[in-house]
């Protein structure tokens, strides 16, 4: 056993608990942010008669194998996170963290073919539809690159490093929920240019500021338990 895997197993319940909470906050956000993109801009899924079905007819044979790709990793990446599935199922974390990364590298991708595809040929001329594209790229480079170091990690036994890539990671995933939801909630769509930048340029210090909330967390319950020895014995 490597170094930083002795280090995360010998984590205390009472520090894993700490971040626990907040932890099953965030991916409950997360999942009221997927049930909202779904309702409100994927609708076209379920409903025929939805009028985007007919701005999609020329590029949806290429839109397909993105949103399978894409979407087998928005919905296998919160599973990544669940130290339950990891120790319990230990194969099938791996088998799902392997789809994950397909996914990524397909997905990835293929949604800046779709995008590039759109810009040609429906929006041709369109400055902000450039510069979407050139944010998609960005996207798409910094998703991919987080994946395969998060993989290189894993495969040389660095528990620690792969799963801060991770969430590195994911956190470029879901790029395209936060869009959405910020432009629907608020009702922003003359601004796209500017969320979308926004959201991809936030997304890995977001999932550091995350990282470090949960080390706060476990650091916090740290002293915590080293005190409770102490009161007892007066």
């Amino acid at each position: 056993m490597s170094a930083d895997l002795a280090a995360s197993a010998q984590i205390s319940p009472s520090r894993r608990m700490a971040w626990r909470r907040p932890k099953y906050l965030l991916f409950a956000f997360i999942g009221l942010m997927y049930a909202y993109v779904l309702w409100h801009n994927e609708s076209f899924l379920f409903n025929h008669s939805d009028l985007e079905w007919p701005h999609i007819e020329s590029f949806k044979w290429y839109l397909l194998p993105h949103g399978l790709a894409a979407g087998c990793a928005l919905l296998l990446g919160p599973l990544q996170f669940s130290d339950r599935l990891r120790k319990r199922f230990t194969k099938l974390h791996r088998v799902l963290g392997r789809f994950y990364v397909v996914g990524t590298l397909l997905g990835a991708p293929m949604g800046l073919y779709v995008q590039r595809f759109e810009e040609a040929h429906l929006y041709a001329g369109n400055p902000v539809v450039h510069s979407l594209t050139l944010a998609a790229t960005f996207q798409a480079g910094v998703w991919m690159f987080c994946t395969l170091i998060a993989m290189a990690f894993i495969l040389q036994g660095k528990v620690l490093q792969h799963r801060q890539w991770m969430a590195r990671s994911f956190a470029c995933a879901i790029v395209f929920v936060e869009v959405r939801v910020v432009q629907g909630v608020f009702n922003w769509d003359q601004y796209t240019e500017i969320i979308v930048w926004g959201c991809v340029a936030a997304a890995v210090p977001l999932a550091d500021f995350v990282l470090y909330a949960q080390e706060l967390f476990r650091s916090r319950a740290t002293p915590a338990k080293a005190a409770r020895p102490v009161a007892q014995a007066g």
